[in-house]
């Protein structure tokens, strides 16, 4: 008995000195249930996050400035799948914010939509309505003012949270335009209960953009660095998992609740790999341009001006 519970007490001690050397990162992580968001989770269930030596901490969000204000606040260490619009916003007025990776090169996966009935069949029938998206300063807030200026109309724009909500609200009437990203709103597609009336790809200069970023308190970056490091390595391990192991569809169908056919065809219709590469952010030129259009800012920021705000932590390994 004595012999079972000294190596009961030495196991316990082992657990507890493996957990003390873990270094612990908290993570906020936009719109559980996306396709996108569930790198964190691949990575807690795959040891990768362990294997780096790291504990994380998960606080989900409906984006936009509800992923970056805790970090600005420094409660948050990284936040995750974030619009870049909002960080150029905060890095302006001088919050300490530091893009630590690419997140979202193009917008393939993102839609708008309408109920049938509603006699709104394309973005060029919605003066005058209201046409949703997530939060100020998120991805969606920048490609829905890049379709309404490519199609020259005036709808009234509606920041509606996250897309359950969002739905609700369009099923409800009180809004007459949705946003969403799958697998939300395509079992209503297929069933012909909405129908989508653009999409982010319908912006061709979208496409060589990086529209969401993953952002870190720049205080905790600059004191813990190498954590940083083992972080965005070990996100990386999780992407390349999820495109290459059989099991990431249903081991996705169960955490979005879907039936494994629309969680398959989530990552293959909607969420190309190259789009969610983390080493460079692409065309700031452009946001910098779209960031004094839209109002994040107030004055015209350079590349060379917005070099203080990048700090990428990933390289590719050379084959």
């Amino acid at each position: 008995m004595n012999k079972t519970f000294a190596l009961l007490i030495g196991l316990v001690a082992t657990l507890t000195a493996e957990r003390a050397l873990a270094e612990t990162l908290k993570v906020a992580v936009a719109q559980r249930g996306f396709w996108n968001s569930t790198f964190i989770d691949v990575g807690l269930k795959q040891g990768y996050f362990k294997d780096a030596g790291l504990d994380i901490d998960i606080l989900y969000t409906e984006g936009g400035a509800s992923t970056l204000t805790p970090v600005i606040a420094g409660s948050i260490d990284i936040a995750m799948t974030n619009g870049i619009l909002g960080v150029v916003a905060a890095y302006a007025k001088g919050m300490p914010v530091k893009i630590i990776s690419a997140e979202a090169t193009g917008a393939a996966e993102a839609f708008w939509y309408a109920r049938p009935d509603s006699g709104i069949t394309r973005l060029a029938d919605t003066n005058g309505k209201t046409v949703a998206f997530s939060s100020p300063g998120s991805s969606t807030n920048l490609i829905l003012l890049q379709l309404v200026n490519q199609a020259k109309v005036t709808p009234k724009l509606v920041a509606t949270g996250g897309a359950p909500a969002t739905l609700t609200q369009v099923m409800s009437g009180q809004i007459d335009v949705g946003w969403s990203v799958p697998p939300f709103v395509l079992q209503q597609l297929a069933d012909g209960r909405l129908v989508i009336i653009a999409r982010g790809s319908d912006v061709a200069a979208l496409a060589q953009q990086t529209i969401r970023v993953n952002v870190a308190n720049a205080n905790a970056l600059k004191e813990r660095r190498d954590a940083f490091v083992r972080f965005v390595k070990a996100l990386s391990r999780s992407i390349d998992w999820a495109y290459s192991d059989p099991k990431a569809i249903d081991n996705y169908a169960d955490i979005a609740k879907v039936p494994r056919a629309l969680a398959q065809q989530t990552r293959d219709d909607f969420f190309p790999k190259e789009g969610l590469q983390l080493s460079e952010v692409k065309g700031l030129d452009v946001t910098l341009k779209q960031a004094l259009e839209f109002k994040y800012i107030t004055s015209p920021m350079t590349v060379a001006d917005a070099q203080g705000m990048l700090d990428i932590l990933y390289m590719p390994e050379q084959k």
